[in-house]
């Protein structure tokens, strides 16, 4: 018996589901290493765990989760249809615990709270304070990584890990770089990719008014710039540089008395950082709200999401650029800088005589939450990095992507966001003979639908790299990463990613050999990469499973996926459309409508629910329907209901006593767990 149990253990080791450490210093093995407990690296490790594969999570810092948990609560969605698999369970989790379907704003500690419990599902222990210091590589293949500590670098505690395939899910790109993996810093010129939106931008997003003085002595240029204010000159639009877009913190602050920290003087506090923003007080003396210089977004339980606003914010423009190639320490630096500068801000508003009364009262209402961000004196531990390195992988997702003239087939995750871009340096310009300051490089262009992003641009070019996969910081040019920079994308790729090395690792094969047809497959059927029944979605763009009776009017912007349908007739002709899923499975689902937010909506919508035996006659009121957040609008639940595959289900919208417009977008049906 005992020797069954030794050859046992032999097997599990040689498959990969024995992780101890080997004798001699050498490296841990595993199936799949992912660096960076983003939430990128959450849903890698736990997609390739439950696939069941060995897998190791290794985070720089002691912080789980990236931005998600890091303040940014207010979700950057574009349009719900983009975020699928584990990302969409992700927010549908956060909606079990607010008692709705799904939330898409949130608290940091509920956030961080859902991700470790999908961790503590699959087994998954992450192993904190450690960062990357080399990669080795043989034959194109990355064998092992040598890592440190973060808090302590020591020679004698470095820890090195090997494994079959590896996903950097940093913000950074760390590993990526470490490997040998072309990357690019900065902005392309437009001529680069043929685009339009790229390079130095001068717009009128988040900027001064025209006539800011931008000396220390007014109209002196030997007294100085004012601090922030960089001397260098404005390049034509379209110009390409190695500068990047402005960093910040996603702040959370609370109102509630009781849960509230004061806001109090940081060290080395200097309020002549603020001079640029006095003047513009003074420029626009009827702005006279905290939302007029923040994003001041509402979060659950008195809380908040700050986000940057105007000329003069959050953003710490221009102070940054050292960081992508920064070394530790540098970057260690640039972070503590961005934290006295956000710190400094928001005393600033709360004490100095100089802010508009109005804003200072305001202010004085709000501390730190004594409940978020315990073990970091309440304050995040998470910088907005929003761009730091973009791998120049197989395929370089551009403007095109973003905007539909080029479209790729072999999209395993979608972008929906606008195409956007903080601002990225702080410079003095000259206009009708006079000197005064603006900020360049902000870009928010959109009106595009959801669109595929290629498996090319998170897998390097194959002599650089084939076991490696780079959902964060992947291949984009930087207008383009602009769109697709949001942590629910990140988090869909990530799983994309998880699913293609387990592929390659069963198969043998690079991350470049990778069947996209088969992994395309396998992310539609099991989306929460467990085995578990799909949930089945029809959107009014599925010819397949979409009836129409009576004109309706398609919407290109502002729905559930590509379009939406509408009926301004208010209730005149009898019009419907009914949408009919393909069932495979039999048991019991819950049903949603998807109301998209519209003007002039009617008060109320006749749905009719089939479930292939019966069919009900429900009435879903206007007043009924509560969008919250970036979302286009919000499923509402018509029930539950038993399906069977060989009766016809059906879900009816008709315009029926209507009196305004009557929307149809997208109909779900979610198997009940």
């Amino acid at each position: 018996m005992r020797k069954i149990f030794d050859i046992l253990l032999i097997v599990l080791f040689l498959t990969g589901y024995g992780c101890a450490p080997q004798e001699n210093g050498e490296a841990d093995e595993y199936d799949v290493v992912v660096y960076g407990a983003t939430s990128a690296g959450v849903i890698a490790a736990y997609t390739a765990k439950t696939m069941g594969k060995s897998v190791i999570l290794i985070e720089p810092s002691h912080h789980l989760g990236g931005l998600t948990t890091g303040g940014l609560g207010y979700t950057d969605i574009g349009n719900k249809y983009a975020v699928t698999g584990l990302s969409r369970d992700f927010y549908r989790r956060l909606g079990e615990h607010y008692g709705k379907f799904e939330q898409w704003i949130f608290e940091p500690s509920v956030a961080k709270a859902t991700y470790q419990d999908y961790l503590d599902r699959a087994g998954i222990e992450v192993h904190y304070d450690l960062r990357i210091i080399d990669s080795r590589k043989e034959d194109g293949y990355i064998r092992e990584i040598e890592l440190e500590k973060s808090s302590n670098p020591s020679r004698d505690t470095n820890k090195k890990v090997s494994g079959k395939m590896f996903i950097d899910a940093t913000y950074e790109g760390d590993l990526m770089a470490r490997s040998g993996v072309s990357y690019a810093i900065g902005r392309e010129a437009n001529s680069q990719y043929g685009e339009t939106y790229n390079g130095v931008q001068l717009m009128t997003g988040h900027q001064f008014p025209d006539g800011i003085d931008p000396y220390k002595t007014p109209g002196d240029p030997s007294s100085g710039l004012l601090w922030g204010i960089s001397e260098d000159e404005l390049e034509p639009d379209g110009t390409g540089d190695d500068k990047i877009q402005a960093y910040n913190y996603r702040i959370c602050l609370t109102n509630d008395p009781d849960n509230r920290i004061e806001i109090t003087e940081p060290d080395g506090y200097d309020p002549s950082m603020f001079d640029l923003l006095v003047r513009l007080f003074e420029a626009q003396p009827d702005r006279k709200r905290l939302n007029d210089y923040f994003i001041w977004s509402h979060m659950p339980n008195s809380k908040t999401d700050i986000n940057n606003r105007g000329g003069f914010s959050t953003d710490m423009i221009g102070m940054n650029h050292d960081y992508p190639e920064g070394d530790y320490d540098r970057r260690k630096e640039i972070i503590e800088d961005h934290t006295n500068y956000t710190k400094s801000l928001l005393f600033f508003y709360k004490t100095d005589p100089r802010v508009p009364k109005e804003i200072q009262e305001e202010m004085q209402q709000w501390g730190y939450p004594k409940d978020e961000y315990v073990d970091n004196d309440h304050w995040s531990p998470q910088l907005y990095v929003r761009e730091v390195r973009r791998m120049i992988g197989e395929y370089v997702m551009t403007e095109a992507n973003c905007v539909g003239d080029e479209v790729v087939e072999d999209g395993v995750g979608m972008a929906a966001y606008t195409m956007d871009s903080h601002n990225i340096q702080r410079i003095v310009i000259e206009k009708d003979g006079k000197k005064m300051v603006k900020n360049e490089g902000n870009v928010e262009i959109g009106g595009f639908g959801p669109y595929p992003i290629s498996y090319r641009s998170i897998i390097p070019k194959a002599q650089e790299a084939k076991n490696l996969f780079v959902p964060a910081a992947l291949s984009a040019s930087h207008i383009a990463y602009g769109s697709i920079r949001m942590e629910p994308v990140f988090m869909v790729l990530a799983q994309s990613s998880a699913v293609a090395a387990c592929m390659a690792i069963d198969n043998g094969q690079s991350v470049q050999e990778v069947d996209v047809v088969a992994l395309q497959r396998e992310l539609k059927e099991n989306p929460l990469a467990d085995g578990s029944t799909a949930e089945i979605l029809v959107d009014n763009d599925d010819e397949r499973g979409v009836t129409l009776k009576g004109d309706w009017e398609s919407q290109p912007r502002g729905g559930y996926g590509p379009s939406f349908l509408v009926d301004t007739s208010k209730g005149a002709g009898e019009k419907s459309v009914r949408f009919t899923p393909e069932v495979k499975e039999a048991g019991q689902y819950d049903v949603y409508v998807y109301f998209s937010r519209t003007q002039n909506a009617t008060s109320q919508t006749r749905v009719q629910v089939s479930d292939g035996k019966a069919t009900q006659e429900i009435t879903v009121k206007e007043d009924d329907i509560r969008v919250e957040g970036q979302t286009s609008g919000e499923w509402v639940h018509l029930g539950q209901y038993a399906l069977d595959r060989d009766q016809e289900t059906y879900v009816e919208i008709t315009n029926r006593g209507a009196d305004g417009v009557v929307v149809a977008d997208a109909v779900l049906w979610v198997p009940v767990r």
